[in-house]
């Protein structure tokens, strides 16, 4: 018989599908089925994709048989295959409508498919599924044994054991992907017929829920980007917070229809939200598409148990998430706020931070055995990037003319030493004259006398000037700060021990005594005392640090940041240490601190140092036996000079 002609050609919902068992160079596949669809073997047919079912074996004709829908039974007609098409073994005659039962076998050659209906039943028909839906909120698994046989009390006590693995796993685990990947073993151990598992979650409360992981029992991770999934499921399980379970999936009216679950050949399924109070944090879904009865109630109740405990995990995830992302904030704004009284070096502290991190990660590959054997977990990179970006917080209580200072002489002193020589050399020129003016007064000089003493005073006057200017030049050479120790410039001691006569007294020096102090520096340009004040703010950085209630994790931090001064041989400061008494992490960020110090470009005392006479000055320090030579090397070879700031 064929179907009545009247029905709808126009794709609709997936009413029916077609399970191809596949063969040895094919694998099996599911084909939807709409109102109509046509069977062959030719990929190119000019039908429509949703109307063209293409079978790739050799035996099926081109168009090979044809299906149609009349109200709520399927029919299929042979379209004269070469190879004949076949219903449950009986060949059907070319152009004659067979209609189509549930599981009926339909050949078409040497292709063997099942048909499968996704129709309403008629009234009276045993339903074909059965549903459970929970509120999810509400959840507490409970397992009877009392009736169980021995088999069933055996996988009930090993079940019970992998949920207590679950709980003990979960209060363990500290971050999310591991997490994920401990879950995703558990699901597989706890549900036997389970042969896929896969995770959604929100980033966060506003963002869309997004697929994290995807897994077969076999172990295939898959994509989960590429998953397949079902809107009316997760629509159901996230809306209504209700847990699911379909145990024939492709017969359940409610879901049957999507394609997606069709794709997937998804026969049962289980699916139930990670809800926290009102927060709805995402969900997992278990499935197979062997066995239409996988799984039961009590595997419902066990996944929402697991799901339950899961979502606590993830919500402290969340809030250590938020946490560490408010501490990390405050320490950069502070460190911000600290650099902004020096804009001469800012940058520095988070520069310092991306060198220390880059080497303490570089240690892993080391080739000292020692120092391989001290990497670092993430826990301690990152207090060792705290201690990096606070190590100088203490400058806070620096006085700003020291912390700017740019030469070894502040900048309102190297006014007052010019306005002295230039009052030295009027000094000159008045006594000069005063005297020339008081001769001839007396009448001592005639005419070409006084010519003859003018000229004289003037080759006098030239004299002493270029020989001011000449201390004047040294005394500026001599302001300039040295990155390594040099001695003051010869003439210094010459200057400072010059007398000039001043207006009414009997003479002044052209340079005191703490001024050729300052100037004498050998390196850098702070004097002992202002040294000293720099110096305190180690000191100031970790009683400041103390104060903070770090966690276990970061209690190093202070100790860490305290030690960067420090040298090997006892001569750093503020504490004197030696060797062992300096941790790595401490050895670490004094290479890094000092590295920068050298490179940075935005310091006006000092001219840019290039990278290779860095590390060899820095080299030398290793030589003399301040820093540590084998951190030094990892510091070169691994390029941690280059690494880029991560403000």
């Amino acid at each position: 018989m064929e179907p009545n002609a009247s029905f709808s050609a126009q794709s609709g919902p997936v009413r029916a599908y077609l399970e191809w068992m596949g063969t040895a160079s094919s694998k099996p596949a599911v084909f939807p089925l709409h109102e109509e669809a046509v069977l062959g073997r030719n990929p190119q047919d000019a039908l429509a994709s949703d109307k063209y079912v293409c079978i790739p074996e050799q035996t099926v004709s081109r168009r090979h048989a044809r299906i149609r829908r009349r109200g709520a039974s399927y029919f299929v007609e042979d379209l004269h295959s070469s190879n004949g098409t076949y219903v449950s073994g009986e060949r059907l005659a070319p152009g004659a409508w067979h209609v189509l039962a549930e599981g009926d076998e339909l050949g078409l050659a040497s292709a063997r498919l099942v048909f499968h209906s996704l129709l309403v039943p008629e009234r009276g028909a045993t339903p074909a599924v059965i549903t459970r839906s929970v509120d999810a909120t509400q959840f507490a698994p409970i397992v009877d044994t009392r009736n169980a046989g021995r088999d069933e009390l055996e996988s009930t006590v090993h079940r019970l054991h992998a949920m207590a693995q679950v709980g003990i796993a979960l209060g363990a685990v500290t971050d999310q992907e591991t997490l994920i990947e401990k879950l995703m073993n558990f699901i597989f151990d706890l549900f036997p017929a389970a042969e896929r598992a896969f995770i959604m979650l929100r980033a966060s409360e506003r963002d869309p829920l997004q697929p994290v992981a995807a897994r077969r029992r076999d172990g295939i991770a898959e994509d989960p980007a590429q998953m397949r999934i079902s809107r009316t499921i997760v629509d159901e399980v996230l809306g209504r917070k209700r847990a699911i379970l379909s145990v024939d999936t492709l017969a359940d009216r409610h879901f049957g229809a999507q394609e997606s679950i069709v794709a997937q050949a998804i026969l049962s399924v289980m699916c139930v939200p990670l809800i926290l109070g009102d927060d709805v944090l995402g969900l997992i879904q278990v499935d197979t598409s062997s066995d239409r009865h996988a799984f039961q109630e009590d595997d419902l109740e066990i996944l929402s148990g697991v799901c339950a405990e899961t979502a606590v995990a993830l919500k402290n995830f969340q809030l250590y998430s938020d946490i560490k992302g408010l501490l990390d904030g405050f320490v950069c704004a502070s460190v911000q706020a600290i650099e902004e009284r020096d804009p001469v070096t800012a940058g520095h502290s988070f520069r310092v931070a991306g060198y220390a991190e880059h080497l303490a990660v570089a240690l892993e590959h080391a080739g000292d055995p020692a120092l391989r054997a001290a990497a670092f977990t993430p826990a301690q990179l990152r207090e060792i990037r705290y201690a990096a970006l606070l190590h100088d917080f203490g400058k806070v209580g620096v006085r700003e003319h020291v912390l700017r200072k740019e030469k070894k002489l502040h900048h309102a002193d190297m006014r007052l030493l010019e306005q002295r020589f230039r009052y030295a050399r009027a000094c000159l020129e008045r006594h000069a004259w005063r005297d020339l003016t008081e001769r001839q007064l007396r009448g001592e000089l005639g005419a070409d006398d006084l010519r003859r003493e003018r000229d004289r005073i003037d080759t006098l006057l030239a004299d002493e000037g270029a020989r001011l200017d000449d201390f004047l030049d040294t005394i500026v050479r001599a302001n300039e700060p040295s990155v390594s120790h040099a001695p003051p410039p010869v003439g210094l001691g010459d200057i400072r021990d010059h007398v000039c006569a001043g207006m009414d007294d009997p003479g002044f020096r052209l340079l005191g005594d703490d001024e050729y102090a300052a100037l004498s520096i050998a390196k850098g340009c702070l004097t002992p005392d202002e040294r000293r004040q720099i110096e305190a703010h180690v000191a100031d950085s970790y009683s400041f640090l103390i104060l903070i209630p770090w966690t276990r994790e970061l209690a190093g931090v202070p100790a860490i940041a305290h030690g960067h001064h420090e040298k090997l041989d006892g001569s750093g400061y503020p504490m004197g240490l030696r060797g062992a008494e300096i941790s790595l992490q401490t050895r670490i960020l004094t290479i890094s601190d000092i590295y920068d110090a050298l490179t940075a470009r935005d310091r006006p005392y000092k001219q840019a140092i290039p990278a290779e006479r860095a590390l060899d000055l820095i080299a030398e320090e290793c030589r003399a036996g301040h820093v540590d030579a084998r951190l030094f090397d990892v510091f070169v070879e691994s390029k941690a000079w280059q690494a880029r700031p991560n403000a």
